[in-house]
């Protein structure tokens, strides 16, 4: 396109005083429009997101910082070619006498003597170079510098429809053609279930897009301007929505670089360097006021970031046409994820509550609870605790049980066939979103087509190497950071990744040595109410502990894993993702499991026993489990963490945060809350959209996400209502990113993906995984296994009567340890002599005294062969089920083979129309002239020349050909 074909307005920049305004431009200039009148006041009132025309729309905006005297703010200038080349020899000759000096002196004192510091000469000379060369790509700019926002200038892009036309093509986008088709629902039984839930949950769907029938779908093919006559073109300022034009104009952006410089930058590199502060496409329009147009971001405020209408399901559908896919793909995995908990909820419920009913029957609790059978434990510590019963253990067993009961087991597998349920169903929701977004055919070719482009730090570092092997050797091949070059970044995240776990490690130890400290210094309590529950006590305060180490952890550990990826200096945005990702999931799951784990699997089993106990640190005595086991503490470690991070973290931040910066940004503005809201009335749009805050990615929301699956599925069988807890936590979390999405941020670059990515091998691993902790949890941490051997291996009348009894083993006083000894032996009442402790041990009255005993060894069989069996067995019932689902509906599969048959015929129809409108041509031409026989045949006309002649021309062709080809 060349340059003096269209009006291009681009005002705002500050007139060079060197330059005669009034010497006539050379054909090229470009000339300006002011966007102000004489008074300051804007031409046009529009508020929208569109040029000061009031018609064409804004696609893009750059800021930049400005520094310069109100008094010219507004005043316009020229992209002459005359006035151009003079600031660039300006600044050129500014570089060239500064360059010695600037290893010396600070450029920020050396710009107080002068009216322009060089760095922001150096960034104004890069912008006018890269907005001359988003000029030559066709693309319309216009300048604000007169805004109300202080310091702050604003490059408004928009990209005319020979634009759009043209990178279309380049990027293989897919349009809707003229071509429809119906689309014929699956008459299988699994479709009819499916249709038939569809129709009864009708009242909970959204009311978007009502005017279309579900049942039609229009053929979609790459975008071409040859074949313009196949796509509807009735309306062009709709054919390429606000997504699209944004994504179209941010791939010219990225293939748009500053040369005229010794180093080419990109628009990363820009950003990066501070010569453009930002980069944004605008919102559709406001969500609330009397003026407020009907736009897609006030129907997704109303259907979708609102509270009131938490029971319906997403607009998926919408969130994608307004987002992209890569946001419509979290928004309805999350919505798949939430589906899924409800049965999961339904069942763990129906466990507990199971629990519940049993508990009264429960045979050990009630041999706990008798007060007849006397029995006196040893001490929990040393010195400090003295001899206790074992009835006082009553509540702690009573509420063991509601969690450790047979439906457990029945549970934990429920839950494993759970997690492939849900991988299933999303790879098949997944494969529908592909087919009705018309993704099927977006495959690697497309990917690498689209790859990203060079991040800025890594520019930056091979433009560092690349200076420093000119100073050796002036001719070098083309410069790339090589592993050597990143080896000293690779051993220090190694080292710091290996420090952060240790870290981890050290904090859950003092949460023990605090555990173990705090239970003897409330022995020694004189307080009657620190004594009387000790170990609620301990546990709980333990567990919130844990809960405020695990959340500030979380917080250090992503900057510091986000340092750490940027040391690496990635090539792409891509490769820096997936490393952030990586490491930061490394850290936050070892932080939010390591408590867990040590509960599960640790404690109580490295306590050693009376007389010959295994201390830590000198005098720390390895604390125990509680004669029901360990599963309870596990249950409220897992609780307090669960609701703590979805609370604390997820929610509160996410609610809090945003509320905390408007309110700071509130106190340093010198109005008040109504003259602030009035000025918001009267801003431009790409104004609103500054001060918003900046789209950084979907990595902290799938994040929190996968952390919390763990928690439903690794420890499920201490926790059954993980998932109802989880499932209340994402009804609100889906409204609370819905509104953060809508209103918070500003609105992310419109990204294609079929798929989640990485993060479904996190959650296939995850499943996978939960299956083997499961089982360890059932067979060691709970007594499901040591009860099930002594009812058919000792149990005289093959009931659990006698099983407490089975599992204390004896211990003579007179063999304590000299100084480990309780300091008050009497204070039962009466002189002790035999205590019992937990354990599978030899009596001291046996050859072998307090050697563990055959019972012992039958009972880690048992453990061990259930860890087998259970793990196999559900293994093979998952790989049976995932067999057994298709990953595509075979609706979906025959719908994608009827539109390749259809886009056969599609252009077999075209083809033909073309040959018979040339013949009839042919035929007329020879009776018109007889000597036309002998002239050449008439050539079709390239690509090039189509072009030349421009759409208008193209768009015709439809009406030589027979109208019912488009049309089913």
């Amino acid at each position: 396109m060349r340059r003096n074909d269209n009006y291009l307005p681009v005002p705002g920049e500050e007139k060079n005083l060197d330059v005669d305004n009034t010497t006539a431009r050379s054909n090229e200039s470009i000339p300006m429009k002011n966007m102000y009148a004489d008074d300051g006041s804007p031409l046009s009132s529009r508020l929208g997101p569109y040029f000061s025309d009031g018609r064409r729309r804004v696609d893009y905006v750059l800021a930049y910082q400005i520094q310069k005297p109100a008094s010219i703010r507004r005043q316009s200038s020229r992209f002459g070619d005359n006035n151009f080349i003079r600031r660039l020899r300006r600044s050129l000759s500014m570089r060239s006498s500064r360059a010695p000096l600037q290893p010396k002196e600070d450029p920020e004192i050396a710009a107080q003597d002068q009216r322009t510091d060089y760095h922001e000469d150096d960034k104004r000379f890069r912008r006018e170079e890269f907005e001359e060369n988003l000029l030559e790509t066709g693309l319309e700019l216009e300048k604000d510098e007169a805004t109300k926002i202080s310091g702050i200038g604003f490059l408004k892009i928009h990209a005319p429809w020979n634009v759009l036309c043209r990178e279309a093509e380049f990027m293989k986008l897919k349009m809707p053609t003229k071509k429809v088709y119906e689309v014929k629902q699956g008459s299988n039984l699994v479709e009819k279930i499916r249709l038939f839930i569809h129709k009864v949950t009708a009242p909970l769907h959204p009311k978007v897009d009502a005017n279309r029938p579900q049942s039609i779908k229009s053929l979609s093919h790459p975008f071409s301007r040859e074949k313009q006559h196949l796509f509807d073109l009735s309306d062009r300022d709709k054919f390429f929505d606000s997504k699209t034009r944004s994504s179209i104009v941010y791939e010219v952006l990225k293939r748009t670089r500053c040369t005229r410089a010794k180093y080419s930058m990109g628009i990363t590199s820009l950003l990066a360097n501070a010569v453009y502060t930002s980069a944004y496409p605008l919102h559709d329009g406001d969500i609330e006021g009397v003026n407020a147009e009907a736009n897609d971001r006030k129907l997704l405020y109303e259907e979708w970031a609102s509270y009131s209408v938490f029971y319906k399901y997403q607009p998926i559908g919408l969130i994608r046409k307004y987002f992209g896919e890569k946001v419509g793909l979290y928004f309805a995995w999350l919505g798949v994820y939430t589906q899924m908990l409800i049965p999961a909820a339904i069942v763990g419920v129906i466990v507990f509550l199971y629990g519940c009913a049993t508990v009264d029957d429960n045979i050990p609790s009630m041999e706990i609870c008798d007060p007849r059978n006397n029995i006196t434990m040893c001490p929990l510590c040393d010195r400090a605790c003295s001899y206790w019963k074992l009835v006082t253990a009553c509540g702690t067993a009573r509420a063991s049980h509601l969690f450790d009961n047979p439906a457990t087991v029945f549970f934990s597998i429920f839950m494993a066939l759970w997690a492939v349920l849900f991988m299933e169903h999303w790879k098949r929701r997944q494969m529908r979103l592909n087919y009705v977004w018309d993704l099927t055919g977006f495959g690697e070719e497309e990917q690498e087509e689209h790859k990203d482009h060079n991040r800025a730090e890594y520019e930056l570092r091979v433009m560092k190497k690349t200076m420093k092997l000119e100073q050796s050797s002036p001719k070098s091949e083309k410069v790339k950071l090589t592993c050597t070059d990143r080896m000293p970044a690779y051993l220090t995240a190694v080292l710091m990744m290996v420090f952060m776990i240790l870290v981890t490690f050290a904090m859950v130890f003092g949460v023990i040595l605090y555990r173990i400290s705090i239970k003897a210094a409330l022995h020694m309590s004189t307080y009657s109410a620190a004594r009387s529950n000790i170990r609620a006590t301990v546990k709980t305060t333990a567990a919130i502990i844990n809960l405020i180490i695990i959340i500030i952890l979380d917080e250090i550990y992503v900057a510091i894993a986000r340092w750490l990826t940027k040391l690496e200096v990635p090539k792409t945005d891509k490769s820096f993702e997936e490393r952030l990702i990586f490491k930061t999931f490394i850290l936050k799951f070892v932080n939010a499991f390591t408590p867990i784990v040590y509960l599960a699997f640790f404690r109580g089993r490295l306590v050693g026993r009376p007389g010959s106990y295994l201390y830590v640190i000198g005098s720390y005595r390895m604390e125990e489990c509680a004669h029901a086991g360990c599963l309870m503490e596990l249950c409220i470690q897992l609780c307090i963490t669960m609701l703590g991070k979805q609370l604390i973290q997820n929610n509160l931040f996410e609610i809090g945060m945003p509320k905390l910066k408007k309110l700071l940004r509130r106190r340093k503005s010198e109005l008040d809350s109504k003259q602030e809201e009035e000025l918001n009335k009267t801003l431009q749009r790409h104004e609103k959209d500054h001060n918003l805050g900046p789209f950084v990615g979907l990595s902290p929301e799938y994040m929190e996400m996968i952390i919390q699956f763990g928690m439903v599925t690794l420890f499920v069988a201490s926790f059954p209502l993980a998932p109802l807890f989880a499932l209340l936590n994402n009804i609100i979390e889906i409204r609370l990113d819905a509104k953060k999405f809508v209103m918070e941020l500003r609105r992310p670059i419109a990204a294609k993906a079929k798929d989640i990515g990485i993060w479904y091998n996190l959650l296939r691993g995850l499943s996978k995984v939960a299956v083997i902790v499961n089982a360890f949890v059932i067979s060691f941490t709970s007594d499901f296994i040591p009860r099930l051997v002594y009812q058919y291996m000792y149990s005289l009348d093959g009931t659990m009567h006698g099983f407490v009894n089975h599992t204390l083993s004896y211990f003579n006083v007179s063999d304590f340890q000299p100084g480990t000894a309780p300091l008050q032996p009497m204070h039962l009442g009466y002189k002790v002599e035999i205590c019992r402790y937990k354990d599978y041990r030899e009596p001291p009255s046996s050859s072998s005294q307090y050697e563990l005993s055959k019972e012992f060894w039958a009972v880690l069989a048992a453990r061990l062969a259930f860890v087998v069996v259970f793990q196999n067995v559900v293994m093979l019932m998952s790989d049976f089920v995932d067999w057994l689902i298709p990953d595509i509906p075979k609706d979906i599969s025959l719908q994608m083979h009827k539109e390749k048959i259809l886009m056969v015929e599609l252009f077999m129809k075209e083809e033909q129309g073309k040959r018979l409108a040339a013949r009839d041509n042919h035929n007329q031409d020879n009776c018109n002239s007889p000597s036309s026989a002998t002239q050449t045949p008439p050539q079709p006309r390239s690509r090039t020349a189509t072009h030349a002649v421009g759409w208008e021309n193209k768009h015709k062709q439809p009406e030589e050909n027979p109208a019912p080809i488009y049309k089913l």
